[in-house]
């Protein structure tokens, strides 16, 4: 019977259909280049109904010229598409599910669309296969989401195809490999093309077709925080952060997410932290974007290396300054890398510090609302204790609660909020809304961004919660009610039980932490604007103008 198997089964179908399509936009190429005006005739040849295509469309860098294309095209050539974005950030993202060119989606994130793609789904446009973490969707190109079609962007390429994708390289590699290696189609949309490149980060072999962009792609300054906002309850929250965390437990390999919480933490590094006598001590190595709000700690000796996820808008020229800090090229410009810099932030730090719009009394958290589908990109892998690390350090360590021959530390997974949201919504909520809109959208687990037996710290602007130090489930939830606040968690407290929270060392409150409320003050930030950033950078800082108030 194998043998007869063996003799009907073809073992080239992909690389034969590859062959087949290809053939049917042989004409229109000069080796791998494509005149612009052609795109739309040869996606429409090469793309088949119901193919599996990657977009690439991620935190910062957006293939915006080639999703403009996808939404153009034809839905009776081209349709029932089954998605892989990373990251849903564009309308036209959403626009070929409701024109019928897509159906199926896999996605990570969709900050900017949030709210569109939850009504979607309730009116039944998409299908959603799972909301994914970044690691999780990539690998899954690799097993069974294998892609048909690539839609990248890069910065450059010369006339045989080679691309330069520059500071933002992100996730590009690693979706072209997972296309180009499975017979699927790479179709690459470039600002232009040139005779030498400053490298080559993806070679010729690996890419079908290349495009001139009628404009260069979307880049967003999604990482620029204006220090101007940052409040002095955040202040606060980033010196008791830095006290009862990073100091206690010696961090000093971290990722920071996305927010004024952790900006004002990067701003208080070199002047509270200097005056704690922490410089050497913690926050040496990161997995981090280019925060501009990091650049008084670079330039204060605080930071010995920094790799990333991505480039930011503005930090190109000091990044290109700094070589022995960032991961950088022969030409000066970043290396990034989604895939790595999230493996490196699931593996190799000891501690990941983020922001959630709700918390259950368990300490289970999740971005993803009523009415409004977020998603959670990396933040699960970075927010979780990764039981296949062997290394040590003393942070891992110090995470040691048991006896015995046989023990291992844990990553310390924090999360840093106030007790109530915009618009007075409370952050700490009885049951997550994550639970409904997993039910309703038919998603066959609820869409928790951080498992609560997974978290190790909670800050808010009342305390922090040393959660680790819990041994069992209802002393966890009294370490959470006790720095909950005002929130219908909180006002259901017995306070009573506060001191011997604090004894057990579940709980610390700032006077536990010898932090003083009323030191907590704009005047403690190394830099109060973007400006005072741009001075700490020599210059080098370039923001862009939405920042500019000077």
């Amino acid at each position: 019977m194998a043998e007869q198997w063996q003799e009907e089964h073809k073992w080239t179908k992909r690389r034969d259909d590859k062959s087949r399509r290809m053939s049917s936009v042989k004409s229109w190429l000069d080796g791998p280049i494509l005149t612009t005006d052609r795109i739309i005739d040869a996606m429409e040849s090469l793309i088949c109904p119901g193919d599996r295509v990657v977009l690439e469309g991620n935190n910062q860098k957006q293939a915006t010229f080639l999703s403009g294309v996808l939404s153009k095209l034809d839905i009776g050539k081209v349709n029932n598409l089954h998605m892989l974005i990373s990251s849903i950030s564009r309308p036209e993202h959403l626009d070929i599910f409701e024109k019928g060119i897509a159906r199926k989606l896999d996605f990570c994130y969709a900050g900017p669309q949030s709210l569109r793609i939850s009504q979607m789904m309730e009116d039944g446009l998409i299908d959603v296969g799972a909301i994914h973490t970044y690691l999780e969707l990539y690998g899954r190109m690799f097993i069974d989401l294998i892609p048909n079609i690539a839609l990248v962007a890069a910065d450059k390429a010369d006339r045989a195809g080679n691309l330069y994708t520059g500071p933002n390289t992100e996730e590009t590699p690693t979706i072209v490999e997972a296309t180009a290696f499975s017979d699927g189609i790479v179709i690459v949309q470039v600002n232009e093309i040139v005779d030498i490149l400053p490298r080559v980060d993806i070679p010729a072999s690996w890419v079908d077709v290349v495009v001139v962009a009628e404009k260069p792609y979307q880049l967003e300054a999604l990482f620029t925080r204006d220090p101007r906002l940052i409040t002095e309850t955040q202040i606060l929250m980033a010196m008791m952060a830095i006290r009862g965390v990073y100091e206690r437990h010696q961090v000093q390999s971290l990722n920071h997410g996305i927010g004024f919480n952790t900006a004002a933490i990067e701003l208080l590094l070199p002047t509270y932290g200097e005056k704690l006598g922490l410089r050497g001590k913690i926050c040496k190595h990161w997995a981090l974007n280019p925060h501009p709000t990091l650049i008084p700690a670079i330039e204060s000796g605080w930071v010995e290396s920094i790799h990333s996820f991505g480039g930011e808008v503005g930090m190109e020229d000091y990044v290109a300054a700094r070589p022995d800090i960032f991961f950088t090229g022969r030409d000066g410009s970043l290396r990034s890398n989604r895939a790595y810099c999230q493996m490196a932030g699931l593996y190799g730090i000891d501690l990941f510090i983020g922001s959630t719009l709700q918390m259950d009394e368990e300490g289970n958290s999740s971005t993803v609302t009523l009415g409004r589908l977020a998603g959670f990109g990396g933040a699960p892998n970075m927010g979780n204790n990764p039981h296949g690390r062997r290394h040590s350090s003393p942070a891992w360590q110090n995470m040691i609660t048991a006896d015995g021959p046989i023990v291992r530390g844990k990553k310390l997974v924090v999360q840093m909020f106030e007790t109530f949201q915009k618009g007075d919504q409370p952050t700490f909520v009885e049951s997550l809304d994550a639970i409904a809109v997993g039910q309703d959208a038919n998603l066959p687990v609820a869409p928790v961004m951080i498992y609560g037996d997974d978290v190790t710290h909670v800050i808010t602007e009342e305390g922090i919660a040393y959660l680790y130090k819990a041994n069992n489930l209802e002393e966890r939830k009294l370490a959470l009610a006790a720095i909950a606040g005002v929130t219908p968690l909180g006002r259901n407290h017995n306070l009573s039980l506060n001191e011997r929270l604090r004894e057990d060392g579940l709980v610390a409150f700032p006077e536990d932490l010898s932090v003083r409320r009323t030191d907590a003050k704009r005047s403690l930030l190394a830099a109060k604007s973007v400006e005072e950033l741009v001075e700490w950078s020599d210059g080098l800082y370039k923001p862009p103008g939405k920042f500019r108030s000077w």
